[in-house]
């Protein structure tokens, strides 16, 4: 901005244009370190759990209603399909994590120029997506470990992908139902 431009109070449309750039890169680059913490959670914990409970092997953490447990998930989320015999299950599964990747990815980066709950939900499910996809395409199977019951009804086990896919689609519904988006305000406020 020049002083001319200072002192009459008229803005650099360029320098502006610039800005909001630097500021998109900025919010981008916290939203992939939401999915990339994520991840990194989620593999900690993962190999924790394989490396300190052996497999169908549970620790009770609260009595009567969670339990640290560990168990080999060989479908999709909270075990559907996980007794099918089908031999194109893991591909099916991973390729449908893959295109979910691509959408989810290509969504981040458009709607990542401001620190939103739709960007952080976004963050939070390509997190998540990743972290499982890692485990199948290595093991063909995704670790499980977090057990909630009450006495013999239970929540199939779960892990921390699944918990960020599952809090980020959470986000998005909230988003979705409750806030208004700005073109909805201006047509109810006119």
């Amino acid at each position: 901005m020049d002083l001319v431009s200072w002192l009459l109070g008229t803005r650099d449309v360029s320098a502006d244009s610039g800005a909001t750039l630097m500021n998109e890169h900025a919010m981008r680059k916290y939203h992939f370190l939401i999915a990339f913490l994520i991840v990194a959670l989620d593999r900690l914990a993962k190999l924790s759990v394989q490396r300190n409970i052996s497999l169908h092997d549970s620790v009770s953490v609260i009595p009567g209603f969670f339990r640290l447990t560990h168990v080999e998930n060989r479908g999709a989320a909270f075990g559907l399909f996980a007794d099918s015999p089908s031999e194109w299950k893991i591909a099916v599964l991973v390729l449908f994590s893959l295109v979910a990747l691509v959408i989810v990815s290509a969504l981040l980066w458009k709607n990542s120029h401001a620190m939103t709950t739709t960007g952080i939900g976004l963050a939070l499910i390509l997190g998540g997506a990743i972290g499982n996809l890692w485990d199948r395409l290595v093991s063909g199977h995704v670790v499980d470990f977090l057990l909630f019951y009450i006495g013999q009804y239970q929540w199939p086990a779960f892990n921390v992908a699944d918990s960020a896919i599952v809090i980020g689609a959470g986000l998005l519904v909230f988003e979705i139902l409750f806030v208004k988006s700005p073109a909805h305000e201006k047509i109810g406020g006119h």
